[in-house]
């Protein structure tokens, strides 16, 4: 026992003389630094043998000793500053939160005060607190004097009514996609002086044709909302805008909710509008304005998954849990079809103030880019136009399967795959290539080329997924790319994927 005591009395005698040893140095060579007696009897000792210039040469020395030494006691002053710094935002921090905890236990009690005031405004009508006067999935009980009291669904019924006579409208449209662009573009300059380039509304289009989620994203200015919008004009339909909040957070602000007190559905403009074009064969649009001011995949998941859907006919959303007599007509036991000719069109600006939109929602909608304002040319005067769904999604469906992409360019696609998978761990889905096959054709429909379309949608839908990636780490790949997509397409086929990558190789 003896011995493993002196053992470990020598090893750690050792260890914690390295401790001594550090600080002691330490401390040392600051007393060293600033030992102003030592620099003084060191220029006693020499100060009989210099000469004129080597005193200014010993100036010099001096000046840029002092500034080194003035920088250590700089430096030292910013760390003390910065740690206190940082211990005063810690208990700010911690103060903060003390906060919010007195806050929430006031809104804890507010929501208990006003739960006894409505319990006892329950208790004046004859029911016990708690007791509801009726269920939500009930009519009993409600006021048999009152015609309105057993109406919950106001505003979608009285769209019933005004659709009661109502007879689809077969337009007559004759017009082919190339002159959908012409008449769009001509319409938006004529009637509401909002000039695009024909290339701007090719996209727009196709990307109609891809989904029925479109994503318009930018800098603010640039028209964003005034595409969606003129859109709707041209369609003797005007978009329904919804201004995103952001306090949205769920279904209900798309929606709307049961009131549980006044007994009524809360009704938004999105619901009406989708109700009414469920009576129509005409075109909707829903404009869902700043869209990631709050989290789309919060307020928009349950659209966002049943729009995948195949097969339309289970495009089905539950408004509420199961049905009234007085409820409107096409809302059958509770539950409501999504019309299939109503697009969503969000738009984004990206900036410091909003949510970064997910892959879950890009992968969804076909993202169009709009950076750049419109140049001014005399347009034709065109009319707004009456356009059956029926009809321009024929055209799409025609244009799928009169110009399909060419084996060669899904060759390319592939193998462009791989060389994204291999050098920069980045894949697409078969959603993405679905997407593709509808958007591509379309935008060749509509007279754009093949290898510009799959250009422009592999920008947007692949290659913005670089952004997830530390670039400074991908950035000598970059170079080798942009040749890979010369080689591969032909040279600066790609524009839109070489400026894209360039862009992200200068950001890095």
């Amino acid at each position: 026992m003896n011995t493993f005591l002196r053992f470990a009395y020598e090893l750690l005698s050792q260890f914690f003389l390295g401790f001594k040893s550090i600080f002691a140095g330490l401390f040392n060579g600051i007393i060293a630094i600033f030992n102003i007696n030592k620099y003084i009897k060191i220029i006693q000792e020499y100060k009989n043998d210099l000469t004129v210039g080597e005193w200014i040469l010993v100036g010099v020395i001096m000046l840029v000793v002092v500034a080194i030494l003035a920088l250590i006691v700089f430096l030292i002053i910013i760390l003390f500053k910065k740690i206190f710094k940082f211990k005063k935002t810690l208990v700010e921090q911690e103060s903060l939160l003390e906060e919010i905890g007195d806050l929430n236990g006031k809104v804890a009690t507010m929501m208990k005060e006003k739960e006894e005031i409505l319990a006892m405004k329950v208790s004046q009508i004859g029911l016990k607190p708690g007791e509801s006067s009726v269920d939500e999935n009930s009519e009993e009980a409600l006021d048999e004097n009152d015609p309105d009291s057993n109406i919950r669904f106001s505003k979608l019924n009285e769209i019933d009514m005004e659709f009661k006579n109502y007879k689809v409208q077969n337009y007559n449209n004759s017009f082919t996609l190339p002159e959908l662009v012409e008449l769009f573009r001509n319409f938006a300059a004529s009637q509401l002086k909002l000039y695009y380039s024909p290339e701007m509304i090719r996209l727009f289009i196709s990307a109609l044709a891809s989904t029925k989620i479109v994503i318009l994203q930018g800098i603010s200015g640039t028209g964003k909302t005034s595409l969606a919008y003129a859109w709707g004009k041209f369609l003797k339909h005007d978009s329904c805008i919804a201004s995103v909040q952001p306090s949205w957070r769920d279904r209900s602000e798309v929606f709307g909710y049961f009131n549980e007190f006044t007994r009524k559905f809360n009704e938004t403009d999105i619901l009406k509008e989708i109700y009414k074009a469920g009576y129509t064969d005409d075109v909707y649009t829903i404009i869902l304005d700043e869209m990631n001011i709050s989290r789309v995949e919060y307020y928009f998941a349950e659209m966002l998954s049943i729009l995948e859907m195949p097969n339309h006919d289970e495009w089905i959303i539950e408004i509420v849990s199961s049905a009234w007599k007085s409820d409107p007509i096409h809302l059958k036991g509770g539950k409501l079809h999504i019309a299939d000719n109503v697009w969503y069109i969000g738009t984004i600006n990206n900036d410091d103030s909003t949510f970064m939109v997910t892959d879950k929602v890009y992968d969804r909608a076909m993202p169009i880019d709009i950076n750049d304002k419109g140049k001014v040319f005399t347009p034709v005067d065109t009319p707004a136009q009456d356009i059956n769904y029926s009809y321009l999604n024929n055209l799409f469906q025609t244009a799928i399967e009169t110009y399909p992409m060419s084996d060669e360019m899904y060759a390319k696609i592939e193998e462009m795959d791989n060389y994204v998978i291999k050098h920069f761990r980045i894949a697409f889905g078969n959603r993405i290539v679905a997407h593709m096959r509808k958007f591509v054709p379309v935008y060749v429909a509509c007279g754009g080329e093949e290898v510009s379309g799959v250009d422009y949608f592999i920008a947007r839908k692949i290659l913005r997924k670089f952004e997830q990636l530390n670039i400074s780490y991908i950035r000598d790949e970059i170079d080798d790319f942009v040749k890979y997509l010369n080689t591969n397409f032909g040279q600066d086929k790609m524009h839109e994927c070489i400026e894209y990558v360039q862009r992200l190789k200068k950001m890095s």
